[in-house]
């Protein structure tokens, strides 16, 4: 669809896409050739091998600046990459780009020593964190802390509670906490970098969901830590919160454009079959009702499109208002969903039977109305900016 209304904010970042999608083609989709058809998690040996294969080609992470090993690409660039991994309709894509397993923006906010020492492998594909922020008592919510860090008199930390629906846990070398400082100096949300090896932080439940990667429980039973743990020093005490609405911003697009390029890969599956399926003695496409399943659809999709390339765009030009980062994921998650389902419809049988792309994204794509915040909480946060509740 090189004519489509979106085009104009792609033509930037053409030979980047291109160069991607020629990598997925020629390297990943062979390498996804035996993997099962049910949407399982690859293999963590080859989701290790894609990340850095993909991180030596100038791909994974690729916003971040060239001493850290990333290529220095604008943001929109990026989100243009992640549309093209959910529009390839290959497993392996995504783990080609920085997902919950790599680059933290909370990061940036680090000592040079932290960013050495974690950023740096993380860029470079090298290693992987986790998240812990959910906790039980605590979703939508995700800084009413009941989990705590307490200073010690020495100037170090330790840390008490219970995180849950922690991505990657399993296989992280190293995890981001948030929890509340409590401090003669001061405190509030702050993140902590705590090695997965730490013989007081215990992973506990597993959760295997409806599709996708499993979750986990982390558990922190006094977890010691020296001083420097502290993402940012001293300084990062208390700053979790501020420095991480950036970070949920930036992940809300990326997840906006991964659902955008899910669309497009439904919408061309739903398609094609409509184009080549006969009934009645017609092929199913000429039928009102096939047609406004995937005309509508189409529609939808280059809106939800156009919104977060433009909310990217802004991005690089210096506007990160989480408003304009809710608005695109509530509008691109949303859109996914109805998407799939039009097209699973014009499959019928078909694309319910297991094994079939659509099958699998029917299961995968209702979970990105929850991940980076639910869309309830998406209309929350614009209802805010509108000076409403």
């Amino acid at each position: 669809m090189t004519t489509a209304p979106s085009s104009v904010l792609e033509a930037g970042h053409r030979e980047i896409v291109d160069s991607f999608e020629s990598f997925v083609r020629r390297e990943l989709v062979p390498l996804a050739a035996d993997l099962p058809g049910n949407g399982d998690l690859p293999p963590a040996d080859l989701r290790s091998y894609v990340r850095g294969r993909s991180a030596r080609l100038g791909f994974y992470a690729a916003d971040h600046p060239e001493e850290l090993g990333g290529s220095g690409m604008p943001f929109t660039a990026v989100v243009l990459l992640h549309h093209a991994a959910g529009r390839s309709g290959c497993p392996l894509a995504p783990y080609a780009l920085a997902g919950s397993d790599g680059p933290s923006p909370l990061l940036r906010q680090g000592t040079p020593e932290q960013i050495e020492r974690y950023l740096v492998p993380l860029v470079r594909g090298e290693a992987t964190r986790c998240l812990a922020l959910t906790e039980p008592d605590a979703g939508s919510d995700a800084f009413r802390l009941s989990s705590t860090a307490t200073r010690r008199e020495d100037g170090g930390w330790v840390l008490r509670g219970r995180k849950t629906f922690v991505s990657n846990a399993g296989h992280a070398d190293f995890a981001l906490v948030i929890a509340e400082a409590k401090s003669e100096g001061g405190g509030g949300p702050t993140a902590f970098v705590v090695d997965m090896d730490h013989p007081r932080l215990r992973v506990g439940q597993r959760y295997a969901g409806m599709s996708g990667e499993e979750l986990y429980e982390l558990v922190l039973d006094d977890v010691e830590l020296p001083a420097d743990a502290v993402v940012g020093g001293e300084a990062g005490v208390g700053a979790a919160l501020a420095h991480g609405i950036d970070s949920l911003s930036r992940g809300r697009l990326v997840v906006a454009a991964m659902c955008n390029g899910i669309s497009e890969y439904a919408l061309r599956l739903g398609v094609e079959y409509a184009r080549e399926r006969r009934a009645f003695g017609e092929r199913i496409g000429a039928y009102q009702h096939v047609q406004e399943h995937l005309v509508t659809g189409r529609a939808e999709t280059e809106a939800a499109k156009l919104l977060t390339l433009a909310c990217a765009r802004l991005v690089d030009e210096g506007v990160e208002a989480p408003e304009n980062a809710a608005l695109a994921k509530l509008t691109a998650s949303e859109t996914a969903v109805r998407v799939v389902d039009r097209a699973l419809r014009v499959h019928g049988a078909t694309g319910w039977v297991r094994g079939h792309p659509l099958e699998f994204l029917y299961r995968y794509v209702r979970m990105m109305t929850i991940v980076e915040g639910t869309s309830e909480i998406q209309k929350v946060i614009v209802a805010r900016a509108m000076g409403l509740g």
